[in-house]
């Protein structure tokens, strides 16, 4: 099995945004954050929770360009007042590749983190990401602190053929005040597809007593409901049509519906398959420049060139950032000097005691004095 993040690949495979923008887009469902603060209840905010989850790979449907691979202390952060949150992600290794992030609600109701370390592997025909390590999210009004680690999520046909992309594997969520967890199957595809994206779970309290039963499709939808409405009691079938795509979900009588997609924009297709949410993250608007700290993805001369169309320009600019990379780290060999990242530092995560990368806090303070310079 090749390493793959040893392969320099041709810069048509991209799409122009840098993996930390990719994380990111966790928070295009954040309203599902929000509501989980607002439940009174704590099966109804693990309800909202386990939505979130799923709603966080939605996203990566259709999704088959390579988003760049960040360099060493590349950072991204996003702000947005009228979802509520602001985000900030460094990259805090480079061999293994390591993402941290760090996410808080603008009214003080959530703490989002984590770091994402995708293992790849290839298996000839596909590629396989398995995204190691925990996500963490805290509802501070509740003093819940919920963790899990993503599903795996595979490209097929990477030689030759149409690119798909499955998602599959069990998510745990575990409430660490209650001791209730969610388990998600996310189920693979099977020999005549009909599996495909489809996630059923349930949601169980801690003497494993099962409260709540989650079925739907991580690309389209997310429905719930009661185990003692369960689907034996569903003889006649209502069909849930989805107006975006052909496929459907049988929905049982008396469900819930816990999260649906946001319509992609109607160009989407020429775009990456990107989401409303997607396209607006490398916008550079008049005087950012000015604020961002001096490591951000908007800055990054080879994607800014592959979004306006300059595939010459990027791939030279990419060589270029690879070979500066390279050059700085010799240097630090010769010095015998580690890299010190800037924003987050390595920790064990409070509540699982894994190793973790903590937010170390002063982002938003925007002293940008100690940046490296690494475009």
């Amino acid at each position: 099995m090749e390493r793959l993040s040893k392969i320099t690949m041709p810069i048509a495979f991209n799409e122009p945004l840098s993996f930390l923008q990719r994380i990111t887009e966790y928070m295009e469902h954040v309203y599902l954050i929000h509501r989980a603060s607002r439940q009174p209840q704590s099966l109804e905010r693990m309800q909202s929770v386990a939505a979130f989850a799923v709603s966080a790979v939605a996203s990566q449907w259709e999704r088959t360009g390579k988003p760049f691979n960040p360099l060493l202390g590349e950072t991204y952060e996003l702000i947005r007042e009228d979802l509520g949150f602001r985000f900030i992600s460094e990259q805090v290794s480079h061999h293994p590749p390591i993402s941290a992030f760090y996410s808080e609600g603008l009214h003080q109701d959530f703490l989002f983190h984590g770091s994402i370390y995708p293992k790849l592997k290839f298996w000839g025909k596909s590629v396989e990401a398995e995204p190691r390590g925990t996500i963490t999210l805290e509802l501070l009004k509740h003093k819940e602190a919920y963790t899990w680690t993503n599903p795996t999520c595979c490209v097929h046909n990477v030689i030759i053929g149409k690119l798909w992309i499955e998602q599959y594997g069990t998510v745990e969520i575990l409430n660490h005040r209650t001791g209730d967890k969610c388990v998600l199957h996310f189920k693979p595809c099977g020999l005549f597809g009909k599996e495909l994206h489809k996630v059923e779970g349930y949601i169980q309290d801690k003497s494993k007593k099962k409260l709540f039963m989650i079925y739907g499709k991580w690309t389209e939808c997310l429905w719930g409901i009661d185990p003692d409405d369960g689907p034996e009691k569903a003889d006649g079938d209502v069909v849930d049509t989805v107006p975006e795509s052909q496929e459907t979900v049988q929905v049982i009588p008396g469900s819930k519906l816990l999260w649906r997609v946001n319509t992609r924009p109607p160009n989407s297709a020429q775009m990456y398959n990107f989401t409303s949410f997607t396209v607006s993250l490398n916008e550079l608007e008049t005087g950012m420049e000015k604020i961002l700290a001096p490591t951000d993805c908007r800055l990054r001369p080879d994607i800014r060139g592959m979004e306006n169309g300059n595939m010459d320009l990027a791939s030279q600019e990419k060589e270029r950032l690879e070979e500066k990379q390279r050059e700085a780290r010799r240097e630090r060999a010769r010095e015998e000097a580690e890299w010190q990242t800037r924003w987050f530092h390595r920790g064990s995560n409070p509540y699982t005691g894994t190793p973790d990368w903590l937010y170390a806090g002063g982002y938003f303070e925007r002293d940008f004095s100690g940046c490296p310079d690494i475009y």
